[in-house]
């Protein structure tokens, strides 16, 4: 097992032994093995969504855990795929990636219909699928801030791929457009039985000031969290928060003093908190994700990982840091972040 301590190095206390006061964690619907008959058994999904949210839970190293370790690689699209797969080529052919999945012990891989559509039968029986739907490329010029839909639910549902995967650029000047677009696809996805996942993105260059980016603000992301659940998502996907008061900096929207003076702090657990209270308190789950690979991707990834844990999260959604490495280079870090979902001396605070 992954020495946890050790990596946190200076902030091992810090993050191991805080305890959030502001919003406690009996107010907490928290992750656990009976996860879906617990919370989700008791919303409107029908029974085979139900199926495929337990499919997901049971596989990998987390099986049974109520906690999830994804692989996601669209970056083909969103970044290029010069940029995503130079560093390590041999994932320009899918079925690398579905493979490192496996390999790496995760509940499931999440890519673009030309991947996954390439080695559906190959795999869709071996480890669960997630399609994402929409992206936002990079090829036209010059860009803005929007997705667009790449593929169609029914696509999904005949490849056999047990979730969907969209974003919603949210502050976005099309997001009132992609939050309608979603949400009628989230809708059709759960009809045919399959899970939900949003990646709850902000993108407005008025959430970044002179000094400070508050795209990673507990309060926006925490308000973008609360629209993602209230559209059907059924996973939320969100960057780590990193800073707060973004509301009174842009000076725009309604918030309230209290969000600031007595639910969050300054501490990085209480600001993730937050974001998991926004998603109705943890009756749908947040998994945080992974961030661009660097020198320092294994602190990186474990610091991550034991916040959302710790903060009430579900899980970590982590794709650069895994494969932009040589394969057992990512294989080992997928399993080091495993094991704080594992490890029982990382309780939630």
């Amino acid at each position: 097992m992954t020495d946890i301590t050790t990596i946190l190095g200076d902030e091992s206390d810090k993050l191991l032994n805080h305890v959030c006061e502001g919003i406690p964690k009996r107010d907490l619907h928290v992750p656990g093995p009976d996860f879906v008959d617990r919370v989700v058994a008791a919303s409107n999904r029908k029974a085979s969504v139900l199926r495929n949210l337990q499919a997901l839970y049971n596989h990998g190293r987390l099986s049974g855990s109520g906690y999830v370790s994804l692989l996601p690689v669209d970056q083909g699209v969103e970044h290029s795929a010069g940029a995503s797969f130079a560093p390590n080529p041999m994932f320009f052919d899918p079925s690398n990636i579905v493979e490192l999945a496996i390999e790496g012990g995760c509940n499931g891989v999440a890519s673009t219909l030309g991947v996954l559509a390439s080695v559906a039968r190959k795999y869709a029986h071996k480890i669960p699928m997630i399609l994402k739907i929409n992206h936002n490329e990079l090829l036209t010029y010059p860009n803005k801030f929007d997705q667009t839909l790449f593929a169609s639910v029914d696509q999904a549902f005949d490849m056999g791929v047990c979730a969907v995967g969209a974003t919603v650029f949210f502050g976005s000047e099309e997001s009132r457009r992609q939050i309608e677009e979603i949400s009628e696809a989230f809708e059709h996805a759960h009809s045919l039985g399959m899970v939900t996942i949003l990646w709850a993105y902000l993108r407005s260059p008025a959430f970044k000031t002179s000094d400070t980016d508050y795209h990673t603000s507990a309060d926006l992301t925490g308000q973008a969290n609360h629209l993602a659940v209230t559209i059907g998502a059924d996973i939320v996907k969100q960057k780590m928060a990193v800073n707060n008061g973004g509301y009174n900096a842009i000076k725009f929207g309604k918030t309230n003093p209290k969000v600031y003076s007595e639910l969050t702090t300054d501490h990085p657990i209480d600001l993730v908190r937050y974001q998991v209270a926004n998603c109705y308190m943890g009756r749908v789950g947040m998994i945080n994700s992974g961030g661009e690979s660097g020198s320092d991707d294994l602190h990186q990834a474990i610091r991550t990982a034991v916040i959302n844990k710790r903060a009430g999260g579900m899980g970590l959604i982590s794709g650069r840091k895994a494969f932009q490495k040589p394969f057992a280079e990512g294989v080992k870090l997928l399993n080091a972040i495993q094991d704080v979902y594992l490890s029982e001396d990382v309780t939630i605070a």
